[in-house]
């Protein structure tokens, strides 16, 4: 309750502590519009978008500008916390600055492709309160709210890095362990209720990991020449898998049996799935489109319509207003889409 409780009194700051205050914004159902990054116009090597329920912002690693901003989603305002490894210059891909982030505990964390480190952000004073080096390439961090730790996935080693938090104002992050995964991992996402943690194999298949033992649990298939992206319904079990061919799958959590399947845009990285209103978000980089499905209760997939992108456009995160938030790295915005489909029973 009291990391929380710090939580509201951040986002209550963070009210008045921002770049742009464009207002109140209401968006028709349907409608597109942009966001421009602070120093972004160079492009922005962007990878994993998260939206924070707690703080209340988007969560968006701004690549090369050094920057993780936090965005309002119904003021379309940006904050700014500097402080990460940067490039003035962007010459594709994700592999500079800041490229992950997660919150957990009344803090935000962090990872830092350039300077090797995962680092812990006070949201309150926008500051970087304190890092730790990694010892391979990050990818992905995650908050693992059932042990109270911190993991970080590292595809080049095949492995996650687990840290605890020591100290308390600030926490520093220590490694207390590594988890092997061989042949991957790929994307991260935490199921509290299951006690599981969920990842990719590159070569077609979904691993569940137990956060408690920190083993692998089960090895499942997903029918993916290249797995990506994953996301999660987690009342319902359904486990989401993005292949980068652009196939879409829906696992059961507990079994890993696969209950549905079906075909979207090519170059599918990261994706996003609304609980509330039963839809899955698939942007295809390469097709330059990102396709919306519901979710029906048994797990089936249905096409509701796609909306046009940008080149690149592989990633997404999705508000609990109903907007989609597409990354557009070579002009460094963020295209915001408002879902114009009710809610899939």
């Amino acid at each position: 309750m009291q990391a929380r409780n710090r939580f509201l009194g951040v986002t209550r700051l963070l009210g008045a502590l921002v770049l742009t205050a464009p207002g109140a914004f209401a968006a028709d159902p349907g409608s597109v519009s942009r966001i421009a990054l602070p120093n972004g116009s160079a492009g922005i090597g962007f990878d994993d978008l998260r939206f924070a329920p707690v703080l209340g912002r988007l969560l968006v690693p701004a690549g090369r500008t050094g920057t993780l901003d936090l965005i309002d989603p119904r003021t379309h305002s940006v904050t700014a916390i500097p402080g990460f490894g940067s490039a003035t210059t962007y010459g594709g891909g994700h592999g500079e600055g800041v490229t992950s982030a997660d919150e957990g505990g009344g803090w935000l964390f962090a990872t830092d492709r350039t300077t090797l480190e995962v680092d812990v952000v006070d949201p309150a004073t926008r500051a970087i309160v304190s890092r730790s080096k990694l010892s391979a390439g990050p990818d992905y961090v995650r908050y693992v709210e059932p042990t109270g730790e911190v993991w970080v996935t590292e595809p080049d080693k095949e492995r996650i890095e687990v840290f605890r938090l020591e100290g308390r104002n600030p926490p520093r992050l220590v490694t207390t362990a590594i988890i092997a995964v061989k042949d991957g991992p790929e994307s991260l996402v935490l199921s509290p209720k299951r006690g599981r943690a969920y990842t990719h194999l590159w070569s077609g298949k979904t691993v569940a990991i137990d956060v408690k033992s920190r083993s692998i649990a089960a090895t499942w298939r997903n029918g993916c020449g290249g797995s990506r992206g994953i996301a999660l319904d987690e009342p319902r079990g359904f486990l989401f898998v993005g292949c980068a061919e652009g196939r879409a799958a829906v696992l059961d959590a507990e079994t890993g049996r696969e209950l549905a399947s079906a075909r979207a845009g090519d170059g599918v990285d990261i994706i996003d799935y609304s609980p509330k209103l039963n839809h899955l978000y698939f942007p295809g980089g390469k097709s330059a489109a990102m396709t919306i499905f519901g979710v029906s209760e048994k797990g089936g997939l249905s096409k509701l319509g796609s909306f046009p992108t940008a080149a690149s456009a592989h990633c997404v995160a999705v508000d609990p207003r109903g907007n989609a938030w597409v990354c557009d790295p070579k002009k460094g915005e963020l295209i915001v889409i408002a879902d114009p489909y009710p809610a899939s029973h």
